[in-house]
């Protein structure tokens, strides 16, 4: 390994990320490591790490090599892999473009939940195609101290606890994991949606994401929000053949999205790159032994 290793920072909508360019695979990259880097003390500081590879490169992305040639090996700031992040993957692409691998328009990234489609418009917003969401049947409820409510289960691919509250503040500091019933419904752990209303189309949230604690946007989380709000306000653009578009406001700024009749939802927000520079390979490697 080279003694310097390249890196950028960058966010959307306030969810920062640590960016490290390694179109080969060659860069060892453990969970200690990545949990180093996203320090925001002793690292660099992330809600997560973006490991950008070519798709043909890593073995969880060869199958996706011939559809995407660009995989986003994504990592949450504790160093545990996530299936998906959506203002990722704007950032992912923004950077794309910084390297000049893309230019504006339509491109493909690979990630843990699929392929997703990718526009990065002349207006700087890039808009990311989320998939379909998955509505599992059953009974949900979080809890914060002595207040629970029942919660939307969707998953994105990724999972998620939608909870509609009357007061943001309701969701407490956001510390720790808000429990969670039945047990069985989110094995693996969930991201919690804390979420009121601002208007006709319009709701706001906070967010608690697994293995990165309250953060300042969740892309996933906001699509997630959008198709919970729609199915409680009786709007399924699948049975109406209509579009269904909520302004979603998070901490660090606006995500817009849109459910189309076909099931599709659309997620436009910004993304930007802040700083580039080098990591010290002997630093990382000290800092993922200590």
């Amino acid at each position: 390994m080279s003694t310097r290793i390249p890196f950028l920072k960058g966010h959307g909508t306030e969810n920062d990320f640590v960016i490290v360019p390694d179109p080969e695979n060659a860069v060892d990259l453990p969970p200690a490591a990545v949990a180093a880097l996203c320090d925001r003390r002793a690292g660099i500081g992330g809600d997560g790490l973006l490991h950008v590879v070519r798709s043909a490169a890593h073995p969880e992305a060869k199958g996706m090599a011939a559809e995407a040639e660009w995989f986003m090996d994504y990592r949450n700031g504790d160093g545990s892999i996530a299936e998906m992040c959506g203002n990722g993957v704007r950032v992912f692409a923004r950077y794309l473009q910084r390297a000049g691998h893309v230019t504006e328009g339509d491109l493909a990234v690979a990630t843990r939940g699929g392929v997703k489609t990718v526009h990065i418009a002349k207006d700087g917003d890039v808009t990311v195609g989320m998939g379909k969401a998955v509505l599992p049947e059953g009974d949900v409820t979080v809890r914060v101290g002595e207040r629970s409510w029942p919660a939307r289960n969707v998953n994105m691919g990724n999972p998620h606890a939608v909870a509609f509250v009357d007061d943001l503040s309701h969701a407490g500091d956001l510390l720790s994991p808000p429990p969670f019933s039945p047990a069985a419904a989110y094995p693996d752990g969930v991201n919690v949606e804390f979420v009121v209303d601002r208007g006709p189309g319009h709701v706001a949230l906070r967010v608690h994401e697994r293995g990165a604690g309250e953060t300042r946007s969740c892309g996933t989380g906001a699509c997630a929000v959008a198709v919970a709000a729609a199915r409680r306000d009786g709007a399924d653009p699948t049975a109406t053949g209509t579009p269904a578009t909520y302004t979603v406001d998070v901490p660090g700024g606006t995500l817009v999205i849109t459910e189309r009749p076909d099931g599709e939802i659309e997620m436009t927000g910004p993304a930007v790159i802040v700083a580039e520079g080098e990591i010290d390979a002997d630093w990382l490697g000290t800092a993922t032994r200590a």
